[in-house]
Order: structure tokens, then sequence, then C-alpha cells
């Protein structure tokens, strides 16, 4: 006897339809996976078997084949155990076949027969569509949720095994589960910090500030406790609210990544990523035999923050140059390319030496001038153009951390950073790839940042005296336009242009 259920697949951030189809013939004893499958589809055999004969239906003492088409596309994870168990099922007559397919199935069964949540429900539920014939998904009761922000078709939230056979014999056992997007998304777009927590550091403030309106990289220089981290985890709440489109594309990668939060079914603020200077390559770019999102992924649409920035190894820095550049990754494996977006925020930290008091009043530092120089050398050249802003965060004065003043509220720096973002968005309204002036290129930056003689002057001095390189001096131009959207100027003026030139901090080599 054969039957058929249908499955999907994540692939990358998308996904794909997959045909689970069971066959019965009457031989020796044996189950047998084909279509590609990894190891947790081949491992699937032993879950499924416990998971019939302990829900109280019969395993068939015969040959079973389960293919999982199309075959040649590699199957992974666990999501194919129950429409498995409801193939075999429906082979062995247990269950009708004629409406089997038509509903997708996924989850991972238990060895009891209950059902366990799986990851990448979002663009699974998202790749269905009711014009191919699903009247709806089934899935474990912890995914209802997320599956259900998809909208596609209806969601039918299932416990066990038993449940799913009993929906499929009679659909009036279950309601669908409905949920308000938009009402969801409003809920949780709240953040737990606030840049009103932040004593002192104005200037720092104020260099966020551009970094966020402009979408600048930016690193901070700093001793040990000036505030470095503290401030990072601020940027995101005065990065342009993340529109209902962002969150769900966002939401995409950290499903499939197996990232969501078990209470969250949808990313509705920017993420902020930080890892450990101990990552691995594939951790922040992403791999594996099927490539997973990486840290940098993680970080679409918000901030990655590498803190002691020069302790990650330099091979690792270096990986990250061309996701800078392109707001993508593409990872290629010798069966499967797949690109994931990278479009993130770099906010990076540092101390000025290794010691971490290089320049502090209040502390001794005792490194000389080579062990600081091999210290920031760490940090290549070419990295270091594509930061946009480099700023130094001093320690903070006792009178300003005993203040009782409290600093400017997050909300209200995050309308004049979509004030400004509003600006970019009319001026690159006949620019598809553009959405804010850090993805300007050369050609477009002389296009829209065009300055006057007294500024080209300044600009020359400073480009001869500090010897930056061309990357540096496209760099320059953008943050100076930036700066003057925040001012509301049309025209970039020569202030902008001397506050632009006063952030290549590290330029300037003002460790020595």
């Amino acid at each position: 006897m054969l039957a058929r259920a249908i499955s999907t697949a994540t692939l990358g951030v998308d996904a794909y339809q997959v045909e689970v189809e069971a066959d019965i013939q009457q031989q020796l004893p044996s189950f047998v996976t084909v279509g590609l499958p990894e190891g947790a589809v081949r491992e699937s055999k032993e879950r499924v078997t416990a998971a019939i004969k302990n829900s109280d239906f019969v395993f068939p003492a015969k040959r079973v084949t389960i293919n999982l088409a199309p075959a040649d596309i590699r199957k992974e994870g666990s999501a194919f155990d129950l429409p498995i168990a409801v193939g075999i099922l429906a082979a062995t007559g247990q269950i009708l076949r004629d409406r089997v397919d038509e509903f997708a199935l996924l989850g991972e069964l238990s060895l009891d027969g209950n059902l366990r949540p799986i990851p990448g429900v979002l663009p699974m539920a998202m790749s269905l569509d009711s014009d191919t014939g699903i009247r709806g998904i089934i899935v474990p009761q912890k995914n209802a949720r997320e599956a259900a922000i998809a909208g596609t078709v209806p969601v039918y939230p299932v416990s066990s095994l038993q449940e799913t056979v009993h929906f499929l014999e009679d659909e009036s056992t279950l309601e669908p589960y409905r949920v308000d997007v938009r009402s969801v998304f409003n809920q949780a777009r709240q953040y737990t910090v606030d840049f009103a927590d932040v004593k002192g550091q104005e200037s720092a403030k104020r260099a966020l500030e551009i970094a966020a309106a402009g979408g600048h990289n930016i690193i901070m220089v700093g001793p040990p406790g000036s505030g470095k981290t503290m401030l990072a985890r601020r940027v995101p709440t005065i990065l342009p609210d993340l529109s209902l489109e962002e969150a769900l594309e966002t939401t995409k990668i950290h499903s499939v990544a197996g990232r969501l939060a078990d209470e969250s079914a949808l990313v509705a603020t920017r993420p902020f990523r930080s890892p450990h200077h101990s990552i691995s390559y594939a951790g922040l770019i992403g791999g594996g035999t099927v490539p997973k999102p990486g840290e940098v992924s993680l970080a679409h649409h918000g901030v990655l923050f590498l803190d002691e920035l020069p302790e990650f190894k330099k091979d690792i820095l270096e990986m990250l140059r061309q996701p800078m550049e392109d707001n993508q990754v593409t990872i290629s494996r010798a069966t499967m390319t797949l690109t994931y977006p990278a479009g993130f925020m770099l906010v990076a930290a540092l101390n000025p030496c290794p010691c971490g008091y290089h320049g502090d009043p209040n502390h001794d530092c005792n490194c000389t001038a080579g062990e600081i120089q091999r210290y920031m050398s760490r940090i290549s050249g070419p990295l270091m153009d594509r930061i946009d802003i480099h700023i130094p965060v001093p320690t903070v004065k006792f009178e300003e951390l005993s203040s009782e003043t409290a600093g400017e509220k997050s909300e209200v720096i995050r309308i004049r950073v979509n004030q400004a973002r509003q600006v970019q968005m009319e001026r690159f309204a006949e620019e598809p790839e553009i959405f804010c002036n850090a993805h300007m290129d050369s050609r477009k930056t002389r296009l829209y940042c065009k300055i006057d003689q007294r500024s080209q002057s300044l600009l020359a001095t400073a480009i001869n005296q500090q010897g930056l390189s061309a990357r540096a001096y496209d760099r320059i131009l953008k943050v100076s336009r930036t700066i003057a959207d925040l001012s509301g100027c049309e025209q970039i003026e020569m202030g902008h242009i001397a506050e632009a030139i006063h952030y290549r901090t590290l330029d300037r080599r003002l460790w020595l």
C-alpha cells in the first residue's frame, strides 16, 4: 500500500514543499528512508516506530519505505516525524488516505507519541498557499502562534499523534488558531533599556545618534568601566522603528536558526547580538553541513556588537568585510549554495591598550608603544576603513555619575533619527538598493554628497595630514551627509565636514 503526506522544509531562510511517500510491502521487516536524509531524519524511524506503538496504533511488521521528494535536496531536522508517522498509518489503512495530503504536517514526535516544537515554522508556513490545494497546516501547539503569524493557511495546533489522527478523521475536533499580527507586533515593541540610564558621555551619545540616523558602523575606544557596553546595548532603542515587513524577515532568520524564544512568535524590536570573542567562523558568518545562519544574519536589521574587538581572531574579523559591504553572506557547500541576509549595523568596542588604561588620568598605564601598536594592529586597515565613526569614550567623572538629572530618553532621540531616515528615504526613492546614507556606493556618494570649495579644502587637508584611504574619504562624506540630515540642512556645510573628520579618531593614531 502507498500513501502520501505533505510537509515542508527550509532551504536558507525560505522553504519548499516536501512530499512524504510511505510504501508498505509484504517483505521482511525493515524501515528505509530515502531522499537524501540527514542524521535527524534517518533517526526518525526509531521515534516514529515507538510513537506509533505507544499511541495505540499498529506498526506494520513489513518493509516500510519512506521517500522524501524532491529527492535531490538534502533534508534535515525532526519536522518530518509527524508526516512520516501519518503516512505509515494511512498506508496501512488505519486512517483514511484521501484527506491526509490536504494538510501540511510538521512536528517532532517523542517516544510516547506527543509532539515537540521545531525550528523554522514561520518560513515553512509562509511557503504554503491555498492555491496548491493545501487546506491548512498541522503543527505542535508551541509552534501555533508562530505559524499563525504567516497568515497564509489555517493553522491547527495538536499535542500528539493521536490528536492529529482524530482531527484528520473529524475536522470539527479542532478550531484554527488565529492571531492578530498587528496587535502582537505592537505589544512586543518594548525595550527594557533606555539611553536615559546613561550618565555623561554626551559626545558618545551624539556619535551613536549619527550612526543610527545614517546606518553607519561605529567603534568606541575607552578604558574598562567607561560605559562602552552600556551604550552599545541601548543602540537598538534609537534605531528607526522596525516595520512589520522587517520584523517578519528578521523572525524568519531567527526561526530557521532555532533562536525564537518559546513565548515569542515575532521579533518586533531591533535585534542585538553580542557574540563572545572565542566565536568560530561558522558561528559568526554561518555554516554547517546544511548551512545555518550565523551572528551576522541574526543581527539583520539590528546591531552586531563586538566587544573587545582585538581579542577576536584576526581571520574571523576579516570575514566581516564582505557582509559589511554587501549586506548579505553567501555560504557554499558541495551540494548547495545559500545566501542569508546580513544587513546589520556594526558597533565595536575596544580598550586603548592591552591593560586598558592608556590616556586615563585616573590609572597608570605600563604598556610600551610597541605593545600598544601590536595590540591595535590586530584590527586590519581594510576592516577599520569600513567603520565610519571612531569615538573615544573616556571615564565618566564623579559629578556626572552622581547627578540626579536624567539623560535624554531613547524615544526622544529616536524621533530625530526617524526624521533623518525619512529624509534619506525620500532622497533615495529612485534607488531600490539604498535605504540609508551608509549604503551609498562611491558614485552615489559623489552625487548626493556635494560640498563647496571651503569644505573641499578642509577635507583635502585632513586627508593629506592623516593619510586616509579613498574609502575613508567616502565615509567622511557619508557621515557629513547624515549630520546635515539631522540638522535639517539640504547642503553639507563646513561644520558638518569638520564633525565627520573628528569621528576618524583611530586614523589619527591618538593612542601613541
